[in-house]
């Protein structure tokens, strides 16, 4: 399965996770190790935007594709066994929960989970401490420009 993650170059590895473990996210508490996914190429731009203004864009973005294997176990996480209000921010406390029980159950090299900024899409939360993780693949990475329009 291919997976798409924006990132900024200047931090390097796509793959570390330590952005995530520093400041933590709507999937993880701080500390606690994932590096966000996105199931295309415009789910990981939208879930970047949000976060972004034309003034503060930095212009060091890349797009990185990755390369998850079928065989390796995926955990899926239903909308419906979601709270009301999971698509809130800042997010409830039971999606870190979630995420931080990934990494510490360590059972899954991966979990999907809706995207809650596209709904109908879906992210994929990988676990950088799972056995399986060193099968994930860089494919590629390239610059990626934001069309100056989407800010209008």
């Amino acid at each position: 399965m291919e997976l798409y993650r924006l990132y900024r170059a200047k931090y390097g590895n796509p793959l570390s996770g330590q952005g995530a473990a520093l400041r933590g996210g709507r999937w993880n508490s701080p500390g606690t190790s994932l590096v966000y996914t996105a199931s295309n190429r415009s789910l990981a731009m939208a879930e970047v935007l949000v976060h972004l203004s034309l003034a503060t864009m930095p212009q060091d973005y890349e797009m990185a594709v990755l390369y998850l294997p079928e065989q390796l176990p995926i955990g899926r996480l239903h909308p419906q066994a979601l709270p009301p209000n999971w698509q809130d921010f800042p997010p409830p406390e039971i999606l870190r929960q979630h995420g931080d029980a990934l990494v510490r159950k360590n059972e899954f090299v991966a979990l999907q989970v809706p995207s809650a900024v596209t709904p109908g899409d879906f992210n994929i939360l990988l676990n950088p401490n799972h056995s399986g993780f060193q099968q994930v693949k860089l494919l590629e990475s390239v610059p990626f420009g934001f069309q100056r329009r989407l800010f209008k």
